[in-house]
């Protein structure tokens, strides 16, 4: 008995210790994991830093109405409304601050003038009556204002708006009843929202301004770049040399990370867009700036997008051609995907200069490639229409040839009495069934051994994926004509062979990151 306390105690010792060591290495490295995601914060956006910066700036700005004794004995503690405005109205771009800030002070002066009137009225009336007339008032604009928020127009554009109508109207129309100097407490208020969005607007538009418009412009260029990189890693994928893996590594794809960013943007160009429309005409020529353009030009990407997935699909697929029939089309394929990447980075290009697209975009290299594409498919027609030595081996070549005999009973084929080098198993599996007839569905594996025995469904896969390159072809006429719709209505300039030649050049070695720069519009 005292050996084992004696173990025990030894084990309680060890098991101590060992919690110790594990405890006091995991807190050593937390301070290194910390300083390791702010580097990369920063550093993959540096403007999250500035923004962080200013926000700390306009913050201590506002604390003076507190921290001076001047301007505290003039407003009060009203001044807490300054640092709440600062807060909320202080965005990352400058659209969307002049989009909140704007709302909130022309929500806060149309609340604090219908106020005063209902007052005015109020107190006309006379005492008895002040209440019945204050809560009616109250009833009709909260009810009227909160139907208005579901207009479309408003709700897109001033809902933010409306919202700080609505708070400010009830704060003084109700503490007008039991306060004698409402408008004095309205006045502090109204200054301390005027000084919060005046520091905010001041902030973002002198001191290091991150445009939406900017950022939307350069989020189009990032994202038809993504998609031109994900189509030439998906043919590249498809015809490498090694086995095409199963698993699913979505979140580490290149492929994937190419075309994530174009389904995942309708709302937040949307959002970029609104604000956008906001902001200043920072351009050479006063006109209204087509940032709706660049939300319709993003729905077609993404429709374009799709076709990526699909193709992305069919080098995932589990079912695939064999790698030696793939290779007989290797060059024609990377030749079309390379031609389709090409117009896309031009397309890219000519938004990123802001210029027109070139005249021969469309060149003749994508219609000989496409060409390429046909004639080795032409030249393989075993694969698709069964062997000339065993031509009964391939269901489609047995459907083709008794197409052509009509059956006397009822005009269909039968093909009953057609043996193919899956009839073996095809006989094995009814009578599996026949024999349980409670089992529903085959084993995958059984399913996937039926299904590959087939020799016409091994050129499936490929035909698939060829299919999907030609679509993107098809398609990539809806991105050049949404683009040459942007370059006329936003007055794009016009195109110069010099910089076409500068800029093919580099295309092919210029690396774009998700988060860009902002950029003024010219």
């Amino acid at each position: 008995m005292a050996g084992n306390q004696v173990h025990n105690e030894g084990k309680n010792v060890v098991m101590k210790q060992w919690f110790h060591d594990v405890l006091m290495s995991k807190m050593r490295s937390v301070p290194g994991k910390i300083w390791g995601t702010v580097w990369k914060v920063g550093r993959d956006d540096p403007r999250r830093v500035i923004h962080s910066l200013k926000v700390g700036m306009s913050l201590t700005l506002v604390s003076l109405l507190y921290l001076m004794e001047p301007l505290f004995d003039g407003i009060g503690q009203n001044a807490i409304w300054a640092v709440m405005t600062v807060v909320v109205v202080l965005e990352f771009t400058a659209g969307a601050t002049l989009c909140k800030g704007l709302n909130r002070g022309f929500g806060t002066l149309c609340a604090g003038s219908l106020a005063f009137f209902i007052e005015y009225i109020a107190e006309e009336s006379g005492k008895a009556s002040q209440a019945v007339f204050i809560g009616v008032a109250v009833f009709l604009i909260g009810s009227g204002a909160t139907y208005m928020r579901f207009f479309p127009s408003i709700k897109k554009n001033y809902d933010y708006g409306v919202v700080i109508f609505l708070l400010t109207f009830n704060l003084i129309t109700v503490s007008s009843y039991r306060v004698h100097n409402v408008l004095r407490i309205a006045h502090q208020r109204f200054y301390t929202i005027v000084i919060g969005c005046g520091i905010c607007l001041l902030m973002s538009l002198l001191i290091f301004p991150n445009w939406s418009g900017g950022e939307l412009h350069n989020s189009t260029v990032y994202k038809i770049e993504g998609l031109a990189r994900s189509i030439e890693a998906c043919v590249t994928e498809y015809f490498q040399d090694h086995d095409i893996h199963d698993e699913d590594n979505s979140g580490e794809d290149p492929i994937y990370k190419g075309y994530k960013a174009v389904l995942d943007s309708k709302s937040v160009d949307e959002t970029l867009a609104l604000h956008a429309s906001w902001e200043p005409r920072h351009s050479r020529h006063c006109y209204k700036y087509p940032w709706q353009q660049y939300v319709k030009l993003g729905g077609v990407l993404r429709h374009f997008g799709y076709t990526a997935i699909a193709l992305h699909g069919c080098v995932q697929s589990q079912i695939q051609t064999p790698r030696s029939v793939r290779t007989l089309f290797k060059k024609p394929c990377s030749r079309v995907a390379e031609e389709v990447s090409k117009v896309l980075v031009e397309l890219a290009d000519s938004i990123r200069n802001r210029r027109h697209c070139s005249p021969g975009l469309l060149s003749d290299n994508l219609q000989d490639a496409l060409q390429d594409l046909n004639n080795a498919i032409k030249s393989q027609p075993r694969l698709f229409l069964g062997s000339n030595r065993n031509q009964a081996t391939n269901m489609l070549a047995v459907a083709a040839a008794a197409a052509n005999q009509k059956d006397p009973s009822g005009g269909r084929v039968s093909l009953s009495s057609v043996k193919t080098d899956s009839s073996a198993l095809l006989e094995w599996r009814s009578k599996r069934v026949a024999d349980h007839s409670e089992c529903k569905v085959l084993r995958p594996t059984l399913s996937m051994l039926a299904i590959t025995s087939l020799e016409f469904f091994e050129a499936l896969p490929f035909a698939a994926f060829a299919s999907l390159l030609v679509e993107m072809v098809v398609r990539l006429d809806l991105i050049i004509e949404q683009v040459e719709e942007l370059g006329r209505i936003a007055n794009f300039k016009e195109f110069d062979d010099n910089i076409e030649i500068v800029v093919a050049r580099r295309s092919s070695q210029r690396e774009i990151e998700p988060h860009l720069g902002s950029q003024n519009i010219d």
